[in-house]
């Protein structure tokens, strides 16, 4: 089944995992971690591209949807920290892969948009974490129906913003943010170009969302921050190489973005941390098998990273992992 552009074949989904870090930063001694794989008695099946996303009014993470390597599903589970639950809801958004989801401080719930499901799609959906229930939103303007575009949560506001993603023939570039039921095109003075299924994750102590690499027509070989007015472009020393499909989550306990594996030609487990100004290569001790298109989330009430799922190479995975420190 070919879903990605420039005749890449694989089947799609959002990037997610984590690692064990053990390094130095430029200012401080990061703490030492031990990944740990759970064994729970009950697991979603084996996919890629589902979307998952902690949240923080239920306290659970969220999983909708991927590819389970013959069809799209629209299956929702929870994971308290250590078990997984299946959720059936009267009403669920239509199966999907590589959709972009995120939690909305403001809405206090998760927005899920887009993705892929043999078609492209544009609709807007719920999640709310109180009643264990979707909505589907009926807004007035909607972004182009992409696949693999970022949902990040804004900087300033914490309200869910899109940017980017891929229509069928074309990269976008252009940002939309949820507000008072509507989306809203945002006209920052300068913005990257246009790409999809990029590295992206927003700290909420530097209020700046950071943006890396991703699928493109030009150079996307570079790192952006967005403050929620505008975009500027950072030049790191060091970044990675190209990748896409990259796990990516803000964890307060190493300061920091932390991403992990994704694919840059193979399906690799590298892990990085951006601290604001600066991206660094860590060296955990251990780490997950190599993958794309997971899932991965910080868990802020077990204070851990988890990752569920994802693709090694032409392998779906349903493995869960978690990362805690020492």
């Amino acid at each position: 089944m070919q879903i990605f552009p420039h005749n890449r074949t694989r089947s799609i989904a959002l990037s997610i995992a984590a690692v064990a870090l053990t390094a130095i930063s430029a200012f401080c001694q990061l703490p030492s971690s031990t990944w740990t794989e759970l064994t729970p008695a009950k697991m979603p099946s084996a996919r890629s591209g589902s979307v998952m996303v902690y949240d923080p009014v239920s306290q659970k993470t969220v999983l909708f949807g991927g590819y389970n390597g013959s069809t799209w599903v629209n299956d929702t589970w929870t994971f308290n920290g250590t078990k997984w639950k299946h959720i059936k809801t009267a009403v669920a958004p239509p199966a999907r892969a590589a959709a972009g989801a995120t939690f909305d401080a403001k809405l206090q719930q998760v927005v899920l948009f887009g993705g892929f499901n043999g078609q492209y799609l544009n609709d807007t959906w719920f999640w709310n974490g109180a009643t264990s229930t979707w909505t589907q939103a009926v807004p007035t303007h909607q972004p182009k129906a992409v696949t693999l575009p970022m949902l990040f949560p804004d900087p300033l506001t914490g309200s869910a913003d899109i940017f980017g993603g891929y229509d069928g023939r074309f990269y976008q570039s252009t940002s939309y943010r949820w507000v008072n039921g509507d989306w809203h095109k945002l006209h920052p003075k300068q913005s990257p170009s246009a790409r999809a299924a990029a590295v992206f994750g927003t700290d909420p102590v530097l209020k700046r969302t950071v943006m890396f690499g991703g699928l493109a027509d030009v150079n996307p070989v570079n790192t952006w921050t967005y403050d929620g007015r505008t975009w500027t472009q950072q030049a790191p020393p060091t970044q990675p190489n190209q990748r896409l499909n990259v796990g990516t989550v803000y964890d307060p306990r190493f300061g920091g973005i932390v991403t992990f594996g994704g694919f840059d030609g193979i399906d690799d487990n590298q892990t990085w941390l951006w601290t604001g100004t600066t991206w660094t290569q860590l060296s955990p001790q251990q780490a997950p098998p190599p993958r794309e298109q997971m899932g991965m989330v910080f868990d802020q009430l077990h204070q851990q990273t988890v990752v569920f799922g994802g693709l090694d190479d032409n392998s779906l995975l349903n493995d869960t992992w978690i990362l805690q420190t020492q």
